[in-house]
């Protein structure tokens, strides 16, 4: 689904040569002047929860997916050219060689935007405007299940677990991963690795009931899944070659159509990756 809009007067001087921040400062006020629910997250959510700054290509904005079309629709009807990129999980808006990321699951289809993320949402101004942005509880939880070879986002956890640990509500964290409690207990493991004189940010009986849970966890499950899939693409050789069925599409979130798309879309970019660089 794609939409495109000439760019109305009110926009046009944000729009006519863009900036990343003028852009994102109009997206943004026109955002809250429709009314429309979003939050913000990515690397400003991030550097507002750690201190850590750090320079990005697209702005990240999360929305509910049954709000995700009101939203696009809002943002090319002030002048933005917008897309839904891939149906499970995300949409963009553009504006020049600007981009906006309107995120509305997580790319394994685990992370849906639900009210939850609204409810405990944190209030602050970015760019002098007022927004909400996204619980640090919930960006544990979609960031968790990055590591890919390109990027893992285990150094973002332990920053926000090192930022944040002693006041996020762990017990809704824990109900955020349900059964993949394991990827969660990795996480907290190597943030004890990393931080070992900060190990009281995580209160003690989250590791203890999730350790116990590890040990009590020991027999061998039949085969048939790989979950690894939730994690990276480099789990495809497993499903490709050996026969395991791939867990997105065993509760995961996504359509063997979704599912397609998205693993073509890494393939044509890995392609071109190589390419490249045998072409320099």
């Amino acid at each position: 689904m794609s939409t495109t809009s000439t760019a109305s007067s009110s926009a046009s001087a944000a729009l006519s040569e863009p900036s990343e921040l003028v852009v994102y400062r109009h997206a943004l006020r026109t955002l809250n002047a429709a009314g429309a629910p979003y939050l913000v997250g990515g690397a400003y959510a991030f550097a507002h929860y750690t201190g850590v700054h750090r320079h990005t290509k697209d702005f990240d904005i999360f929305v509910r997916p049954t709000e995700r079309d009101v939203i696009l629709s809002v943002l090319a009807d002030a002048g933005y050219r917008t897309e839904v990129t891939f149906t499970h999980w995300l949409g963009k808006a553009f504006a020049g060689d600007v981009l906006i990321d309107v995120i509305f699951s997580s790319g394994n289809g685990l992370c849906v935007v639900d009210d939850e993320w609204f409810r405990h949402a944190r209030r602050a101004e970015l760019l002098g405007v007022p927004v909400l942005l996204s619980p640090p509880e919930e960006m544990i939880w979609s960031k968790a299940f990055i590591m890919e070879r390109e990027r893992y986002d285990g150094a973002d956890i332990n920053h926000l677990l090192h930022a944040c640990g002693a006041g996020l509500d762990w017990k809704r964290l824990l109900a955020r991963f349900d059964t993949h409690w394991p990827v969660l207990l990795s996480h907290l493991v190597l943030f004890a690795f990393a931080y070992p004189n900060a190990r009281d940010r995580v209160p003690a009986w989250v590791l203890a009931d999730l350790l116990r849970a590890a040990i009590a966890e020991n027999a061998v499950a039949p085969a048939g899944v790989c979950r690894g899939t939730l994690l990276s693409r480099q789990y495809l050789h497993d499903v490709r070659r050996h026969g395991y069925r791939d867990a997105r599409l065993e509760g995961g979130g996504m359509t063997p159509d979704e599912l397609a798309q998205w693993t073509q879309a890494f393939e044509v970019d890995d392609l071109g990756k190589r390419t490249g660089s045998r072409s320099k």
